[in-house]
């Protein structure tokens, strides 16, 4: 049996295009329900799921926000009605791709709905504003950019091209056909990670198989981090080795990896087993305006290059007793199956004795405030090794272990 795609979009002012996008969905096999996002207007094609049926279950009558327009009530109306609607048909198995077009403000909207769906969801949005910074707009989730060369407006040669790609794209995700499906009785661990970690990330990977257990790895740049507490929350990740917390770093001293104010909180929150790592606070991650250049308020600290634009200036010993603090805070209601780590001779390879960044007397500095600040219900363990060394991993990867194991035995 076919497939079946929804296409998200305001057919008052995108009705040709998305008449030419259905057209093309349908050449490929599948079925295509339309979903009228549009307010001010009338659409000249006819919708499966009219924009009055969109406005209600978005708690306002379409009469009404027609009554008094307002962009953005009209918008926070709209998304919540298609988010409540798409949901629903996801739910029942009457949708199996999602595709939508939009410039400025359809793209926000459309975004916004494709944000509360789940993860591996086939989500795909072509829109004239997907060649520049689209984070904005994809959050943490799946959702795939196209960018649509031409404005929104008309049919020609070229943009029916670009309609019959997109087309391509939802169907084939669709087509795939892979669903998210995991072992409730093998654990899968979230392991946050950096580049200067990546050699034990991936030692620790190696041995987490070879007990069973699945890894998804998250990139400790913001995002990552909030990409694995949400899969958290969802229930996908059931157990968690933070190996790298240079996002908190970045969230105190204005980084371009920072983390948002619930990164390191969740795992506590739900109770899961944990092991945290205080890998790649030793730096910060600056953008450059300049390549290979040095701004005057890092001049005198240690530094290096990530690459030409990104600068890695070493954390300073005070700034890293703030790391803590804020450590501390993030950790405070977090509950007995967590173990906190501490790789003595080095928290990255930028740290380690020889490395680019190596700095002993702010190193110390750090391991007395993890002493002091660590709140005194998780465990502190000292390892005289660094982050990488497979001693650490080692010990790291048993310690979860055995929480993981405990966790189960207390479930029973």
């Amino acid at each position: 049996m076919g497939k079946t795609i929804a296409i998200l979009a305001t057919l008052d002012t995108k009705g040709a295009e998305c008449g030419c996008l259905k057209g093309e969905i349908e050449r490929l096999g599948a079925s295509v329900l339309l979903l009228d996002m549009g307010v001010v207007g009338d659409s000249e094609i006819e919708a499966d799921i009219s924009n009055s049926e969109i406005a209600e279950k978005g708690g306002t009558p379409l009469t009404r926000l027609r009554q008094d327009p307002s962009r953005d009530r009209a918008a926070e109306v709209m998304i919540k009605g298609a988010s409540h609607i798409v949901l629903d048909l996801i739910s029942n198995g009457k949708i199996d791709g999602l595709i939508s077009l939009g410039g400025t403000q359809g793209t926000n909207n459309c975004c916004q709905v494709m944000q509360a769906l789940p993860y591996g969801f086939p989500k795909v949005m072509l829109s004239t504003m997907a060649s520049g910074d689209t984070s904005g707009y994809v959050g943490i989730k799946d959702i795939t950019m196209m960018f649509s060369v031409s404005d929104i407006l008309g049919l020609n040669p070229f943009f029916r091209r670009m309609l019959s790609n997109a087309a391509g794209a939802v169907v084939g995700m669709a087509d795939a056909d892979e669903a998210i499906a995991f072992d409730s009785s093998k654990p899968v661990i979230g392991i946050t990670n950096l580049g200067v970690l990546t050699k034990g990330t991936m030692l620790a990977m190696e041995l987490f198989a070879e007990r069973g257990f699945e890894t998804i790895v998250f990139h400790a740049v913001g995002p990552g981090g909030r990409a694995m507490e949400q899969l958290m929350r969802d229930g996908f990740i059931s157990a968690v080795f933070d190996y790298a917390l240079g996002d908190i770093t970045d969230a105190l001293f204005g980084g371009i990896r920072a983390a948002d104010k619930n990164r390191l909180t969740v795992a506590g929150e739900l109770g899961l087993p944990q092991v945290v790592v205080p890998g790649g606070v030793d730096h910060i991650g600056i953008v450059l305006d300049e390549p290979h250049s040095v701004p005057e308020a890092y001049k005198d600290r240690l530094h290096s290059y990530h690459n030409p634009v990104i600068l890695v200036p070493r954390t300073t010993g005070p700034e890293l007793v703030q790391i803590m603090e804020e450590i501390r805070d993030r950790l405070g209601t977090a509950k007995s199956n967590t173990v906190f780590m501490l790789p003595k001779k080095g928290i990255s390879s930028y740290s380690v004795p020889g490395g680019v960044l190596f700095d002993a007397e702010s190193d110390a500095i750090f391991h007395d405030a993890v002493r002091e600040l660590l709140p005194k219900h998780i465990p502190l363990i000292e390892v005289e090794a660094a982050a990488e060394d497979k001693e650490f991993v080692e010990r790291a990867v048993e310690e979860l272990a055995n929480l993981i194991e405990t966790s189960r035995e207390q479930s029973k």
